[in-house]
């Protein structure tokens, strides 16, 4: 079989229709996908679960011959979100790590050379340090993209490619965008740019530079905790088509499903965040002030170090806020009787999460990564969902009550 890797564009050919950049991006994300049916004219795109599409001729497939390669309802999905980042094409994968993998597969020359973030996710850290343990990865180097004259001397140094978390997992650290791109390309470097944490409709690295932004759209991307798949953004049409021939060649496409429930929670993600966001302000300014708590990472408080950045390269600060608390003992104190919080990994969903970074999501990193990314023991990440702002604010003021009564 040919196997075509077929990229999406937007549907829509009418001249007098808007393009998606003359729309506001929570018009993009609500109107993702619609009256792109031509067969019956449904306002809602179809699931389209079809493995198998029908050749004209031997050797001459249609606009799709086989599912791994292509399918309309991956595509419209994929496409919606390269139009709220601004992008060329966006290749949809099964997780947000087959999303990573792609993109380091597809830019990272053989025995390159890849610069990342001390303070990343931990399975990106996995990977990265699998890679370069076998072979695929000639020299890997950690920086603090958040200490701009460190950054920029570890990319003087010449990596191949340059990888970004901005807000960084889980520590919340800032990079400047803008600057590292520009160092990077003067470099001869590519900037792939992680923006799982702040979703288009906070920020857009592709208009500050970076190359390909990669999401795992688990996330604030679908926001309902019910569907794994990540995404590939590129810049440019050629990077893009590259990124989607890999994504095929590994076998890491999202299936038919899965890219539709996502395409649906794409519509309310405006939404989502707003209040995501209005939350955890409200818990930052109670984590600011309880004497339990002995430091808080959250960009929207204006004593965080990069909160001047924060504010001009993003539309809002996230719905993430990491704080420390004392030790194990006092974590476990704060975690055990949450009433509004699962203790549980992932972010970005409708429900509010509570997360102990050490030993959950970055739980495969080594003791010597986590105390380099500055991890601590008494480290809990909150991903503050839609629920009553009261209702948190209490659950969590209750939680630290626990916790100092604990020390």
């Amino acid at each position: 079989m040919s196997e075509q890797v077929h990229t999406m564009t937007n549907p829509s050919t009418d001249p007098s229709c808007p393009t998606p950049a003359d729309l506001h991006p929570s018009t993009r994300a609500v109107r993702a996908g619609l009256s792109s049916d031509p067969a019956f004219g449904a306002v809602v795109a179809p699931l389209h679960l079809s493995v198998s599409y029908e050749f004209d001729d031997p050797g001459r497939p249609g606009r799709y011959d086989y599912g791994r390669s292509g399918n309309p309802t991956r595509d419209l999905f994929g496409q919606a979100v390269a139009d709220l980042e601004g992008g060329a094409t966006g290749t949809v994968t099964a997780s947000g790590m087959g999303a990573i993998t792609t993109a380091v597969m597809a830019l990272l020359p053989a025995n390159g050379s890849l610069l990342a973030p001390s303070d990343c996710y931990g399975g990106t850290w996995r990977l990265f340090e699998a890679l370069r343990r076998t072979g695929r990865i000639g020299r890997l180097n950690y920086v603090d993209f958040s200490d701009t004259a460190a950054a920029l001397a570890a990319i003087a140094a010449g990596p191949d490619l340059v990888w970004l978390e901005t807000p960084s997992n889980p520590l919340l650290r800032i990079a400047d965008l803008a600057r590292l791109s520009d160092a990077a390309h003067t470099s001869g470097a590519l900037v792939v740019a992680d923006n799982t944490f702040a979703s288009p409709i906070v920020q857009r690295p592709l208009a500050h530079g970076a190359d390909v932004v990669v999401h795992s759209a688990t996330k604030y991307l679908n926001g309902h905790s019910d569907v794994i798949a990540g995404v590939v953004v590129s810049a440019d049409a050629e990077r893009g088509a590259e990124l989607a021939w890999w994504a095929n060649t590994l076998g890491v496409p999202a299936g038919a499903f899965d890219s539709y429930l996502a395409l649906r929670g794409l519509r309310t993600l405006h939404l989502r965040v707003a209040a995501a966001q209005r939350n955890a302000a409200a818990v930052a300014e109670l984590l600011n002030r309880h004497p339990a708590v002995r430091a808080v990472h959250y960009p929207g408080l204006p004593q965080h170090p990069q909160h001047e950045l924060a504010t001009r390269q993003m539309d809002g600060f996230g719905g993430i806020v990491t704080f420390e608390l004392a030790d194990s003992a006092a974590a476990h104190a704060f975690t055990d009787g949450l009433r509004c919080f699962c203790l549980a990994e992932s972010l970005g969903g409708v429900e509010s999460l509570v997360s102990v970074p050490a030993t959950m999501t970055h739980a495969s990193m080594s003791a010597q990564a986590q105390q380099a990314a500055g991890i601590t023991a008494g480290m809990l990440r909150l991903s503050l969902g839609v629920e009553d702002t009261s209702d948190l604010v209490a659950d969590v003021a209750a939680g630290l009550d626990r916790a100092l009564a604990a020390n």
